[in-house]
């Protein structure tokens, strides 16, 4: 295409309504806007955006979408600014470049730990999804021009990029002309070798097939014919990259693959569809594990066909995909088929109307969309929108959930960047550590030695890794100090017996407490749950101190249970399959040679005495003085030194009383108790539960069913 008149011309053979004279524009504009500048092969740059709105124009898409071709480049390029677009074009228009422009200034990277990011990030900067399709025509007709770049290492850098990054998102929004192409050209540049290889034997191949497609063609249209059924059918073949690519997966020789001689068939509706199957199944041996149903199923990129496999007209193996005109035009140019101009005035086919219902949903999710699943599962398109990208000053790609803050962004990167973190520069600009980020971002973190993290942090950051670092952090530093708390009371201890701590000399009560490590032991002293006499006692047995006088215990008689409705000289139990607590609705049962049992009102064992009401007694708590009763526990806690005593400490702290403990099962990382704790109501007991949820070394804590 040499102007912008071949273009125009173009565009009036689909779209009689276009405005000539702002196509011409448009034209002009970038061609002064890009004035002086040249290609790769010596080209005026303006061939470049030229060829992309003439790819689009290909396509039939809209009027805003050609112009937003021919203008793609000029921000980043020029020094056109957005809103001089906006006056010379309009908002729509300055809105398309503009998101164009930010994929462009996008640093690609294409290893596979970062090429699906990329892909999520392109789809979720694409606001508006005809800023993907001119990005891919974009790099569509780079692609074409690739040879002309002198660095064999630019162009395989370019080709990779393509084959990780664009053709996997021109086929997640099926435009499959798009994808096709792209990974064949980026397949030449990356293994020129294996293509020209597949080549000639498709070459070899067709040229001693060309009769037999015909007449297999002739073949299907009869049989399909023969019931009444009109169809239009072509033969169609796979690409060198999609052979290539299922001979590896599927580890076999190009000759075996049954769907390198391949048939279109397109019917009038979807019954019709079904109805060829039928038949085509009626007439021909089917080869098993071919057919797939994506009518009734459709890809998440709105494809749909019919796919069998079947031994067709001279017992050659062929694959066949059924479809209708309009599932074609989907296939083919998948959402930029809803862009596609269509004349005014013209009524809208049912099939239209679903499609551009489909395509109100989309636009509506992608400002409304309040997770991936909803929007994947409306749109069948990968918005990710709980997700931001943001990227390093070096342009590493970090993905966080939205909201994330330059803190979650610090610990992304690294641990002690994380720890060591004091401000930080969002493009360029410094910013608090609370700041969230956006789509795009580039983040420098500024790090001091001498700062570590502070715990208000946990009420901002959004990433459970940093939430986990800041926690590791802090009780690492609780652990310092109650280590030099405990070393602190050790010495004491030990001076006031004349004796030196010696750390060369604690291998005894390391042995004997189970610690693995001097300050592991300190830390456990300084937390009160190692006596420091006891450790004395381990070190020297024979030298033991004299005993200190210490408060006598109180001697707490448990006091009798303060229910209401009991009668008068009978024993009363607490149900031990229930354990009901003050403050819960409760019943009594009258037990043969036990007395009265107390129950919870929703115990099950009360089920067997739905038919003795006589035994059934009406009860409840005394409010006049305390009850204590027993709260039975299922904890699961962590496989470490120190997790049961810290479980134990925290319930002493709550001013429970453990009566029973009981280990009921061990694994490699976990083990699991029942405690029964001593309580004055429910609401102590749920307490205690609480507390113990926020436990590190706990995994789960519950009141125990049985």
């Amino acid at each position: 295409m040499d102007s912008a008149t071949t273009l125009v011309s173009k565009i009036k053979g689909y779209n009689p309504d276009v405005n000539c004279g702002v196509v011409s524009s448009a034209y002009e504009f970038a061609r002064k806007a890009h004035h002086g500048q040249l290609r790769a092969s010596g080209d005026p740059y303006i061939t470049h955006p030229l060829q992309v709105a003439d790819i689009l124009a290909d396509m039939r898409l809209d009027q805003a979408s050609i112009i937003t071709a021919l203008l793609h480049d000029v921000v980043e390029d020029t020094g056109v600014t957005l809103d001089t677009i906006t006056d010379e074009f309009s908002d729509e228009v300055a809105r398309l470049v503009d998101g164009v422009t930010k994929l462009t200034r996008i640093e690609m990277q294409s290893d596979n730990k970062q090429a699906e990011n990329f892909r999520k990030l392109v789809l979720a900067m694409s606001e508006d999804i005809r800023v993907l399709i001119v990005k891919l025509a974009d790099r569509t007709h780079n692609m074409r021009t690739i040879d002309y770049i002198d660095s064999q290492e630019k162009r395989e850098r370019i080709a990779q990029e393509t084959l990780s990054i664009f053709a996997p998102l021109a086929e997640r929004i099926g435009i499959s002309h798009f994808q096709h192409e792209l990974e064949d050209r980026a397949f030449a540049v990356i293994n020129p070798g294996a293509r020209s290889s597949i080549i000639s034997r498709i070459d070899n191949l067709t040229s001693a097939s060309e009769n037999t497609v015909r007449r297999i063609r002739g073949e299907l249209l009869k049989v399909l014919e023969e019931q009444g059924l009109e169809a239009e059918i072509s033969g169609r073949q796979k690409t060198p990259y999609s052979i290539w690519r299922k001979m590896q997966r599927q580890k076999v020789e190009m000759e075996d693959l049954a769907d390198i001689m391949a048939f279109r068939i397109v019917v009038e509706d979807e019954a019709e569809c079904y109805r060829a199957l039928g038949i085509l199944h009626r007439n021909f041996k089917v080869v098993m594990g071919r057919f797939k149903d994506y009518i009734s199923t459709p890809k998440r990129n709105r494809y749909q066909s019919l796919h069998t496999g079947v031994i067709g007209p001279l017992k050659k193996k062929i694959e066949i995909q059924i479809r209708t005109p309009e599932m074609h035009e989907i296939a083919e140019r998948g959402v930029a088929a809803h862009w596609r101009y269509k004349e005014k005035g013209a009524p809208a086919q049912p099939e239209e109307k679903s499609q551009m219902k489909w395509l109100n949903d989309l636009v509506n999710i992608l400002e409304n969309a309040h997770s991936p699943d909803e929007f994947l599962e409306h749109t069948q398109m990968e918005m990710y929108a709980d997700q931001v990208f943001c990227f390093t000053p070096k342009g590493a790609l970090i993905a966080l959930p939205k909201d994330s803050t330059t803190v979650d962004f610090a610990y992304a990167v690294h641990t002690d960047v994380g720890n060591n973190c004091v401000a930080a520069k969002i493009n360029g600009k410094t910013r608090q550590l609370a700041t969230p980020l956006r789509n795009g971002d580039q983040v420098e973190i500024m790090t001091s030695k001498s700062t570590q993290p502070n715990p208000e942090w946990e009420n901002f950051v959004k990433t459970g890794r940093a939430k986990s670092m800041i926690r590791r952090f802090i009780r690492q530093q609780k652990q310092q100090e109650f280590s030099r708390l405990g070393k602190a009371l050790l010495k004491k201890t030990f001076r006031e017996e004349k004796r030196q701590l010696d750390t060369s000399k604690l291998l005894p009560a390391l042995a004997h407490f189970n610690a693995s490590s001097d300050e592991e032991l300190f830390a456990r002293v300084g937390e009160n749950l190692i006596d420091p006499d006891d450790v004395f006692n381990q070190v020297f047995p024979n030298a033991k101190p004299q005993p200190k006088k210490k408060p006598a215990p109180s001697s707490r008689r448990k006091p009798s249970l303060n229910i209401k409705g009991l009668i008068p000289g009978m024993a009363v139990h607490i149900g031990k399959c229930c354990h009901p607590l003050p403050g819960e609705r409760i019943i009594g049962i009258i037990t043969t040679g036990k007395g009265l049992t107390v129950h919870r009102v929703d115990c099950q064992n009360l089920e067997k005495f739905n038919t003795m009401p006589e035994l059934w007694v009406d009860i409840e708590w005394g409010r006049d003085q305390p009850n204590i009763v027993t709260a039975r526990l299922e904890a699961v806690l962590t496989n470490r030194p120190g997790s049961l005593a810290s479980v134990t400490t925290q319930i002493s702290q709550n001013q429970g009383n453990i009566t029973n403990l009981q280990l009921v099962s061990r694994e490699e990382d976990f083990f699991k108790f029942f405690i029964e704790v001593e309580v004055n109501h429910v609401r102590h007991m749920t307490a205690i539960i609480a507390t113990l949820r926020a436990n590190e070394a706990v995994e789960s804590v519950e009141r125990a069913k049985t």
